[in-house]
């Protein structure tokens, strides 16, 4: 295995220890929450079903839920939030809203709305507090993407002949919201997934793509990569499987170290399907799915298991800060030092 002799095991001060747990918080909220936004850590956002949007203002200890009027059968599974006051969420599936608040939650404006019948969200992300950008299912053979210059008070949709074009039965998953990530000032990744597999990157906003083809499982619409994270242009790791068969514990996590170009497994992977990966220091990385949470301190080489609990779908490291939260369904947790 190649990824045995990589620089990739530099050793970086961070501020985890190699022992972290789970620990819960209290809460009460029958929704699968999949949209998650730390901001710092005190700010906290989260959204899912049934039209419920959340908030913490003191990194999760206590949580102010609500739901969006109108939109109480809703999913919301994009979210993306400024600060304690400011948020943009868009649910799943047609018709399509892109909705934003600027009093903490307290009343929303849709600022998009679509009803094409083939419309699906999958995930937001911004590049600053102005510049962002929303992705979605193919609609006539191309992939959606709608941008913004004004913090989302509106959004246009990116000229068909930028959008990449998608195969047949090639979509994305909106399983966590980190099919999509934008870096630096111009950078953006987005992955696919379904009967092909393949991450989208761009260097200059979406004018033009490079095109990778990681070999993770796919040709099922069940199956492919569900998130990715890169911790610099060259290493990243992405995740995944088949949702369908989440034990399958073969080709669902893929690491490089030159940007996409070649592909490895690691030593030691996830122990099957996972639907989200986060790094949370330089060196360590987690790994989120419905059966289970996964841990790895060198870079992804090796994983090991941090929890067994069932049911979460998305971990997210706070965007100023070192707070890690994970959510799922009818659960939100943090991670924590032993």
């Amino acid at each position: 295995m190649k990824y045995l002799s990589l620089a990739l095991l530099i050793v970086t001060s961070n501020v985890w220890s190699q022992s972290l747990s789970l620990k819960p918080f209290d809460i009460s909220i029958n929704s699968s929450f999949r949209g998650l936004s730390v901001v710092d850590d005190s700010v906290v956002w989260v959204s899912g079903s049934q039209g419920w949007v959340g908030k913490s203002l003191n990194g999760g200890n206590d949580w102010d839920f609500k739901q969006v009027p109108g939109f109480q059968k809703s999913e919301f599974r994009s979210l993306y939030a400024f600060n304690k006051n400011s948020a943009i969420i868009a649910n799943s599936g047609s018709p399509a809203n892109i909705l934003i608040t600027k009093d903490g939650g307290e009343t929303w404006k849709t600022v998009y709305s679509n009803s094409h019948k083939d419309v699906f969200f999958d995930g937001v992300d911004f590049w600053n507090n102005a510049n962002g950008i929303i992705y979605g299912d193919p609609i006539d053979g191309r992939m959606l993407l709608l941008t913004t210059n004004d913090g989302g008070n509106s959004w246009n949709e990116v000229p068909e002949k930028q959008r990449p074009q998608l195969n047949e039965g090639e979509a994305s998953f909106a399983a966590s919201g980190t099919g999509i990530r934008c870096y630096d000032k111009s950078r953006l990744l987005i992955s696919t997934g379904g009967k092909v597999s393949r991450l989208f990157t761009t260097s200059n906003l979406g004018k033009w793509w490079k095109v990778y083809s990681p070999p993770i499982i796919q040709g099922e619409s069940s199956a492919g990569i569900f998130s990715f994270a890169f911790r610099d242009k060259g290493n990243g790791i992405v995740v995944g499987g088949d949702y369908v068969r989440d034990t399958l514990a073969t080709q669902h996590i893929f690491l490089t170290n030159d940007g996409g170009n070649t592909w490895a497994q690691p030593a030691t992977p996830t122990r099957g399907y996972r639907e989200c990966v986060e790094y949370i220091s330089s060196t360590q990385v987690l790994a989120v799915g419905p059966k289970g949470i996964d841990i790895s301190n060198n870079n992804g080489l090796d994983w090991t298991p941090l929890a067994d609990e069932q049911g979460y779908h998305v971990v997210r490291k706070a965007r100023h800060g070192n707070l890690v939260v994970v959510a799922g369904n009818k659960k939100l947790a943090r991670i924590i030092n032993k």
